[in-house]
């Protein structure tokens, strides 16, 4: 890449003509110290000429039509995909309820499946409505214990330890007889 001559330097500046011993306004001093070259580390200069680093861009009309479909491009992309990410979220969600709706399906076949049992059919009408074959004799029992006789629920039980010296196998002896002479039966939780 062949770089440009550098423009020329702008003429010096007039020195200024004041006479001695009057006082300089601020705002001449502030162009000094502007006019004066900063010196970066190891001496050199740390301006920057802008027009410098500029003049060595070139853009070519190809390189400026490519741009230009490149912003395109992505212009015209850019809502395309935001719709297909969308569209893909909706896939994933009825595939879910796909899957839901097999597993409620294969449920139903299966209970349609036990209802052409004639076992099945027979126990669900004995269950349900109190069918019976002919000749037998359905009794109905409700709630026959008299509620006193009903075992109480446990109490708590206390955080002390108690030890009584006793000896077991009278107590199991005693346990077997009490269970088996008593007349109430257990309700099972």
């Amino acid at each position: 890449m062949v770089r440009r001559p550098a423009p020329p330097s702008p003429s010096p500046a007039p020195k200024d003509r004041r006479p001695p011993g009057s006082t300089t306004p601020k705002a001449s001093s502030a162009a000094r110290s502007a006019a004066k070259p900063s010196r970066a580390r190891g001496g050199a200069s740390a301006r920057v000429d802008v027009r410098e680093w500029t003049a060595g861009i070139r853009l070519s009309a190809f390189s400026v039509i490519m741009l230009s479909l490149v912003v395109l491009g992505a212009w015209v992309l850019v809502p395309t995909l935001g719709t297909f990410i969308d569209q893909r979220q909706k896939i994933a969600a009825l595939e879910a309820s796909v899957q839901v709706s097999e597993a409620e399906i294969a449920a139903l076949v299966s209970e349609r499946e036990r209802w052409n049992d004639p076992a099945y059919i027979t126990t669900q009408a004995r269950e349900r409505l109190y069918y019976v074959k002919p000749g037998e004799v359905v009794y109905l029992v409700d709630n026959d214990l008299d509620p006193s006789a009903l075992p109480r629920e446990q109490e708590p039980v206390s955080d002390t330890l108690e030890e009584k010296p006793s000896d077991w196998m009278p107590q199991l002896l005693r346990t077997l007889v009490s269970t088996g002479l008593s007349g109430t039966a257990a309700v099972a939780p």
